[in-house]
């Protein structure tokens, strides 16, 4: 159940950048696809999450308004918009399906969070955010 994420790159603060997920070996249908970041410096953190049963989508606060992911069911992929880049989502994105979308109150920040169900992640790629 691994997903493969496209590769990331370079984009300037303020930019955008658009990643994708996706497989050859399965359909995505009926399953949630979750994203992560991931900073050497700290701990996995969830940030968005699309359900295919029913289109709906979570965020966590931190990208909220930012990121907006969307789905081609053409061609088995999930896309993941990132608008108005900070240095701070200068990490490490990964993909994994999942049973559901979880959304909780951490902190007094939202978040999202993967269950315990959820599937192995992709090999992860590497967005900078630079000028």
């Amino acid at each position: 159940l691994q997903l493969v994420e496209s590769v990331g790159g370079q984009v300037q603060p303020g930019g955008s950048l658009r990643l994708s997920c996706t497989t050859s070996k399965f359909s995505l249908d009926g399953y949630a696809i979750f994203w992560s970041r991931q900073d050497p410096r700290k701990a996995f953190e969830g940030i968005s999450c699309i359900d295919t049963r029913d289109e709906s989508t979570s965020y966590s606060d931190y990208v909220k308004g930012r990121f907006t992911l969307s789905r081609d069911n053409a061609k088995n992929t999930v896309y993941l918009q990132m608008n108005n880049r900070k240095t701070t989502d200068t990490v490490v994105y990964s993909c994994a399906t999942d049973m559901i979308c979880a959304w909780s109150v951490i902190a007094g920040q939202g978040h999202v969070l993967p269950s315990s169900q959820h599937g192995p992640w992709g090999q992860g790629t590497q967005v900078t955010v630079d000028s």
